[in-house]
């Protein structure tokens, strides 16, 4: 029995030993498959884009609005009613508030009673004085008492002025119960309820109603350091445009939730004189704001030109590599070889960056695939335009389907 186990332990490595050639035949019998070079990989391609640039200053400040009313009475009385919502946007002339007219109407009613009998005297003083111009002249009155007669007529006068003086008084009065709206713009909320008493007039101690606040346009203060206003001032350039300080220069405006200076106004008022504590002077620029997204005491960032705009070299900001402290661009060559260029950068302007020197208008800047090309290593280029027309066709049958 052991031997017999024994053989049958060794007949299988014995077996294999005898298919070995003839596995060994198999495998050679079969070519190796033949891999090529890999293919050249693509990659987006674009020329320089060319633009007037100028180096623009930075400032902080917030928006202000041209008119802020604070609106108060003009007359005494009890608030009868209010004819707005709070935070709602008035034209001028809206009405706003009504305070209770009946008293003014009564005054204005007796202010004319007393007009009519001032013009009942003069009517009488004139037909007496009348008479007494022919008595005086037949000696039948003395010459005292027509000089009393005449000073009556003018007595009479005197109270027709001053009772007509007291009637429009009573209308303006009258006119003043109903407050409007005296500017357009946004208005804030009620400070007193119908039904209080309202101190009027034209003292401090008058009661404060409501605020409005303009809002097409709006202006945005900020405040500059003495050398960047020089340095406007000698940008002006002309005795002309130097007087003005500045004034009516294009700026643009972002707020801090907003990427980019897309809003565009100009520089209307530079202050007539430099803080002596701070070394600074302040400026002023209206913006549009025909959807009231500016609000007064917002901020906000504003870009001044600091230079006169010159043409300039631009190329995406994410096509731009850096190797340790050089910045470079990688250029296809006419054999689609892609080569690096060192370049110097300047700023950012709307997604792009100035490239100062370094690259040709004619170059061809790999902006898209940037991770698949290698410098010295052959690419597949695309234009930059060919592949946006297609990335358009492809989403309009996408769109289709």
């Amino acid at each position: 029995m052991g031997r017999s186990k024994l053989l049958r332990t060794l007949s299988v490595p014995a077996v294999l030993l005898s298919l070995a050639p003839g596995l060994a035949g198999c495998g050679s019998s079969q070519p190796l498959a033949q891999s090529g070079p890999p293919p050249a990989p693509q990659v987006t391609v674009a020329q320089p884009v060319k633009r007037l640039v100028a180096d623009r200053d930075e400032y902080v400040g917030r928006f202000v609005a041209v008119d802020s009313i604070e609106v108060r009475a003009r007359v005494s009385g009890y608030l009868d009613a209010v004819h707005f919502k709070d935070g709602q946007l008035v034209k001028k002339g809206d009405l706003l508030f009504t305070i209770d007219r009946r008293p003014f109407e009564a005054t204005l009613a007796q202010a004319q009673a007393n007009l009519g009998q001032a013009r009942a005297n003069l009517t009488f003083a004139e037909a007496d004085l009348a008479r007494g111009q022919t008595l005086v002249r037949n000696s039948t009155i003395t010459q005292q008492t027509f000089d009393q007669r005449t000073q009556a007529k003018s007595v009479a006068e005197a109270s027709v002025a001053a009772q007509e003086a007291a009637v429009r008084q009573a209308k303006l009065d009258l006119e003043f119960t109903e407050l409007r709206a005296p500017v357009s713009g946004r208005i804030g909320d009620r400070r007193v309820s119908p039904g209080n008493l309202v101190t009027g007039g034209t003292t401090g101690g008058t009661t404060l109603l409501a605020t409005i606040t303009s809002i097409d346009p709006i202006r945005f203060e900020f405040t500059m350091d003495e050398t960047s206003y020089l340095h406007y001032i000698r940008l002006a350039g002309d005795a002309t445009a130097a007087a003005g300080r500045g004034t009516n220069m294009p700026v643009r405006l972002k707020l801090i939730d907003e990427p980019a200076f897309s809003h565009e106004g100009k520089t209307d008022f530079v202050d007539n004189a430099i803080d002596g504590a701070s070394g600074t002077i302040r400026g002023r620029a209206e913006f549009a704001n025909p959807d009231a997204t500016f609000t007064p005491g917002m901020f906000g960032r504003i870009q001044v030109a600091a230079t006169a705009p010159e043409e300039a070299l631009l190329v995406p900001d994410l096509a731009i590599g850096t190797e340790q402290v050089r910045k470079f661009v990688l250029v296809v060559d006419h054999e689609n070889v892609a080569r690096p260029k060192y370049v110097k950068l300047g700023k950012l302007v709307d997604g792009l960056r100035v490239v100062a020197a370094g690259l040709g208008p004619d170059d061809r800047v790999i902006v898209n695939g940037l991770m698949r090309a290698r410098p010295g290593v052959k690419v597949t280029p695309l234009n930059a335009a060919d592949t946006a027309a297609s990335d358009a066709v492809a989403k309009t049958q996408t769109t289709a389907n």
